[in-house]
């Protein structure tokens, strides 16, 4: 999965970070450390982590992810990770 999505409210700065959704990494998720929860009345679950998103993004850098965008939609923070995927042309 080359894309990442990683978010927070603005009044949150030092955590909690949404970082994934239900079809997100398994692999990823564990080594961010992340728990899956689903909010009464949704029906969809998200991952979450503890950690600022500054340390989810030195995290993510680690395994080769970069930021190409970063937005503010109302009282939210969001940001778009992309990892370049290497394809063997034979």
């Amino acid at each position: 999965m080359p894309y990442v999505l990683i978010s927070t409210q603005i009044r949150l700065e030092t955590g909690p970070t949404m970082v994934g959704d239900e079809y997100s990494d398994p692999a990823i998720m564990t080594y961010l450390g992340a728990r899956k929860t689903t909010m009464l009345g949704n029906n969809f679950s998200e991952y979450h982590v503890d950690d600022p998103p500054r340390l989810v993004l030195d995290k993510l850098e680690k395994l080769g992810y970069r930021v190409v965008s970063m937005t503010g939609v109302g009282q939210t923070l969001v940001w778009c990770l992309h990892k370049e995927t290497i394809e063997s042309h034979t």
